[in-house]
């Protein structure tokens, strides 16, 4: 079963929509039949790297609200990110472009350490405030889930995997992606926002199931062949 996993990681429900569907697999019967696949999104993919204001300030000014109403908007967001274990810290939060931090998960996926990545820069960003769009950061977080230093530093100044991530955009745009968290299983079916385990559990079965339902190929004009036959006009048989 193949999932698709479209976030950002300036996304505070795809953190906690990671870790509900992450629960969900864990009572999963099927969980090591999974394959997870991280794809790029950005909220703002023409955010400027610096930012000389706090998430609350951002937000009261994107959706024409006070301040201290953006702040209490911080807050609920945090008791809901504590219920799945997570810790959001918004009011030291650095914001910034992500579009380098979603490069640099590309080059993770080719070095096979994709999840890893995801997971890291995500707790970087809520929990510890870095600055996920400082090179220097980024080289660093790498480095710590065994990327080497040297050339992740290399894939961010060169600007590689740029392309994937602007097609991993393309492909949401194209299926209808909106927002963020967005979960595609198996091409066919879609989850969007940070839903409860309960939610994604169901999901997978369902799909499983279905997969499991898929009727074996039938041959419309097979042939009786006796035991010395071992090739007709069309075909032959392996012995």
């Amino acid at each position: 079963m193949l999932v698709e996993v479209w976030s950002d990681f300036a996304c505070p429900f795809c953190y906690i929509g990671k870790r509900h569907f992450e629960n969900a697999l864990q009572r999963f019967e099927h969980k090591n039949k999974v394959d997870i696949v991280f794809k790029s999104f950005q909220l703002d993919p023409n955010a400027p790297m610096t930012i000389n204001k706090d998430i609350h300030q951002s937000l009261a000014e994107k959706y024409g609200m006070s301040y201290e109403k953006a702040k209490e908007m911080g807050e609920q967001v945090s008791k809901q990110a504590k219920t799945v274990g997570l810790d959001y810290y918004f009011d030291t939060m650095i914001l910034t472009n992500t579009f380098a931090a979603h490069r640099l998960s590309h080059f993770a996926k080719q070095q096979g350490k994709m999840k890893e990545m995801m997971e890291r820069l995500l707790y970087a960003y809520f929990t510890e405030s870095k600055n996920i769009g400082d090179y220097s950061t980024l080289v660093e977080l790498a480095g710590e889930i065994g990327i080497d230093r040297e050339q992740a530093l290399q894939v961010l100044e060169e600007n590689r995997y740029a392309n994937e991530v602007l097609a991993d955009q393309q492909i949401a745009a194209r299926i209808g992606v909106r927002g963020v968290p967005f979960f595609v299983f198996n091409e066919k079916y879609a989850v969007s926002g940070a839903q409860p385990s309960d939610v994604f559990l169901d999901v997978l079965q369902k799909v499983w199931e279905e997969e499991q339902e898929k009727q074996p190929l039938q041959i419309l004009n097979e042939k009786k062949q006796t035991k010395t036959e071992y090739c007709t006009d069309d075909s032959c048989n392996i012995e």
